[in-house]
């Protein structure tokens, strides 16, 4: 039986202030979605805006996850040069965040 890699995902909701315009917010992301190409534990990204009707979304507008080979590879992207330089830009840019990193069940 072959074995599967181990994947950890970091996820991370967001609520951009008020004041940023929608291209300040797509350069953002545009930032964010490159950091794939930069940084080599970091295998995926994906991101989208909140549409649930059931309105618990309690002001975060924005959801985005990246996929990592390991929960070490999460610690490198934090660590990684060009994740630093971005997390300088992208923060200051929230008004509201929530981080959960995970290990996807396979059930």
């Amino acid at each position: 039986m072959a074995e599967t890699a181990v994947v950890a995902k970091h996820l991370l909701l967001a609520k951009f202030k008020e004041d940023l315009s929608p291209a300040a917010i797509d350069e953002l992301i545009q930032g964010y979605a490159s950091l794939v190409s930069l940084v080599p534990s970091l295998k995926t990204f994906h991101w989208g805006k909140d549409v649930s009707v059931e309105n618990l979304h309690q002001g975060f507008t924005h959801v985005f996850e990246t996929t990592f080979e390991s929960v070490e590879g999460i610690s490198e992207y934090l660590a990684h040069p060009a994740h630093v330089e971005f997390a300088d830009i992208f923060l200051p840019a929230l008004e509201k965040i929530i981080i959960i990193d995970y290990k996807p069940t396979t059930a």
